[in-house]
């Protein structure tokens, strides 16, 4: 079953109170990538500039990542500068240089038409649907989204929803899109307008999987050690339809564990600056961490109170 996704590829230079990094790899869709392949192999469609470091891409690509989607312009490569606070929960963009990711337009090779399974990384809304026209067929299409495309474009956006089958957003962005402050009628409100199903990220509070007759949470990994948040979410993205696509399944009890694999990626993304933080992580790393997810959220209930 083969794995899309169509997002940026970035240069990141990331400030934290507990360190720095410059011109690290980052955007939606290589978090996504390196995540997913620890999985199942991730094909890319991106851009980037002259000024990239293709021979790291090229040594991500043992990973299982086939990047013969990613256009090289000419031009500079995105770059993003940003900076956290102490707690890590908010941040200020210090400077955005779009380069050549301003006149990217997605052009899927014939080989990736036949994506069973599409992650519409954080883009333009008009663009998300140029790439819905050119596969053919996807069994599952996921789409990510931000609060300027909510507030610039938002006609275009619901017009996408109809045609998704999960929509993943931060739960600002999922209160900003239906206009309701409680996040679970927020969830209602996006299912009514398309999506089988939403999935609501909530940082270092966990995810949130609504559905039209039940609702599952999985909680963030309690981790010692953080040091970078930038990319959890689409690093979230990664294991979540990576699992779905190495079971070749999308029922109801397999999304949810594609929720707990998501959320252990995002563990991960965390742990060290830019996507640092899966060299050394193997596969059997990934179903330890898993496993720590389930004795961190079972209990057995008495068949009835004392």
């Amino acid at each position: 079953m083969t794995l899309l996704v169509v997002g940026s590829i970035a240069l990141d230079s990331i400030f934290t109170p507990f360190g720095q990094t410059a011109d690290a790899l980052g955007g939606s869709a290589v978090y996504f990538s390196v995540a997913g392949s620890l999985l199942h192999p991730v094909q890319v469609v991106g851009v980037v500039g002259n000024d990239y470091p293709h021979d790291e891409l090229g040594r991500l690509a043992a990973r299982g990542i086939d990047w013969s989607g990613v256009e090289r312009a000419d031009g500079e490569s995105f770059r993003w500068k940003g900076k956290y606070s102490y707690d890590l929960q908010s941040r200020e963009t210090l400077e955005t240089r779009l380069g050549v990711f301003a006149d990217f337009q997605p052009r899927l090779p014939a080989a990736f038409r036949s994506a069973r399974y599409l992650f519409l990384g954080n883009i333009d809304p008009d663009l998300q649907l140029g790439v819905l026209e050119q596969v053919q067929n996807p069994e599952l299409v996921v789409c990510d989204t931000m609060n300027y495309w909510i507030q610039s474009k938002k006609a275009v956006l619901l017009q996408l929803l109809s045609r998704v089958d999960v929509l993943m957003v931060n739960d600002s962005e999922a209160r900003e899109l239906s206009g309701d402050w409680n996040i679970h009628r927020a969830g209602r409100w996006i299912l009514a307008h398309g999506p089988k199903r939403v999935v609501i990220k909530q940082g270092e509070h966990g995810a949130l999987l609504i559905e039209p007759k039940r609702t599952f949470y999985v909680p963030a990994y309690p981790m010692e050690n953080v040091f970078d948040p930038t990319g959890a979410g689409d690093a979230f993205a990664g294991g979540f339809m990576a699992y779905l696509a190495r079971t070749k399944s999308v029922a109801e009890d397999n999304v949810r564990r594609a929720m707990v694999y998501g959320a252990a990626m995002g563990s991960y993304a965390v742990e060290q600056f830019g996507i640092r933080g899966f060299d050394q992580v193997t596969l059997r790393d990934v179903e330890l961490r898993v496993r720590a997810f389930q004795d961190l959220t079972h209990v057995s209930l008495a068949e009835a109170l004392p």
